[in-house]
């Protein structure tokens, strides 16, 4: 592939061989990895409809929306495929502290040749549009509206962002490019689960090329990743126990999508629930110091029945008592 820009991908690669998919879609590849490559899980599963539509955005210069359901691990997707393409990948989380001089940039006062002179500080926004980076704003329905209208100016086909106080127009580098990740559909928190979500200027949310729904694995899926996560569990034993894990994370997961639950159990949290039982060898203690705790006090009941259906226990009365004076508060 020939650019007039240093760092293009310079070869193609097909997706099905390269992520096992059903399409022949050409997708450009760095044949090396640079410092902001994502680290490669190689026990990642990916999911086919998600991975298409992030390959055609890799592919196309498409704008990509991830949407769904939190502990789904729709960052992780966009920075595996990004792994494996040996594409540079920087997440920008759009809590409320985020404002639009940290995307844009700022004047700072610095010392050159011992005096104090005022220079124009880049942010990450100008910064990976000069370079071949996959940018990804996470938790994109969470932004400031101040925010979303910086943001909209690089969603245009062109992507040229105008930087007002340099008088500078920056054209982007062929190989960025930019995805999103949400918890909503662009229309607020009409389930009662996000709190903090914001609605989408509906226009804005058109300049989204593709958007797709990636939520929970299946739980053999889930569970086989957990072992390969866990070789210790690679047993008949430790299977089973590892089964019994991803049903509690199933259920807390159905809580959570009824609205009875706040806290959710992601795969993360099931792989620690794991290592903390090799820590501890006990799996019930490594449930309460892994999830139970970060339950609000109300809801740890709910979730120790959870435990005691898919272990056929009760939780030691140690941590019963701690859960029944938490509720009795």
């Amino acid at each position: 592939m020939t650019s007039g820009y240093d760092n293009v991908p310079d070869q193609m690669v097909c997706a099905r061989d390269l992520f096992d998919v059903d399409s022949d879609m050409q997708v450009p590849k760095f044949s090396s990895a640079g410092d902001y490559v994502p680290e490669l899980d190689e026990a990642y599963r990916f999911d086919p409809e998600t991975t298409l539509a992030l390959l055609a955005g890799f592919a196309h210069n498409a704008r990509v929306m991830v949407q769904g359901y939190h502990g789904s691990g729709k960052t992780t997707h966009i920075e595996q495929v990004a792994a494996r393409l040996n594409w540079a990948c920087v997440r920008v989380n759009l809590d409320s502290y985020i404002s639009r001089v940290d995307l844009i940039g700022r004047d700072a006062i610095v010392l050159q040749d011992s005096k104090q002179v005022t220079v124009f500080r880049e942010g990450i926004l100008p910064w990976s549009l000069q370079t071949p980076t996959a940018l990804v704003f996470d938790e994109y329905d969470a932004g400031r509206p101040d925010v979303m209208f910086v943001i909209q100016r690089v969603l245009e086909a062109e992507g040229r962002l105008t930087l007002l106080d340099q008088n500078r127009i920056i054209q982007p580098h062929p190989a960025f490019r930019l995805f999103a990740t949400s918890n909503t559909i662009g229309l607020g928190d009409t389930t009662g689960l996000y709190h903090g979500t914001q609605q989408i200027n509906q226009g804005q949310l058109d300049r989204w090329n593709i958007i797709t729904t990636l939520n929970y694995l299946a739980h053999d899926e889930e569970l086989d990743i957990a072992l390969a996560k866990a070789p210790a569990y690679q047993n008949e034993k430790g299977r089973a126990l590892l089964s019994k894990m991803v049903q509690v994370a199933n259920l807390t997961r159905q809580g959570f999508m009824n609205g009875d639950l706040s806290t959710v159990m992601s795969l993360r949290t099931v792989i620690n629930w794991c290592r903390n039982t090799e820590i501890f060898g006990t799996a019930a203690y490594a449930f309460k110091v892994t999830f139970l705790n970060r339950c609000d006090e109300l809801e740890r009941p709910m979730v120790a029945e959870f435990y005691q259906r898919c272990f056929d226990e009760d939780l030691p009365e140690t941590i019963i008592s701690t859960i029944r004076d938490a509720a009795s508060q």
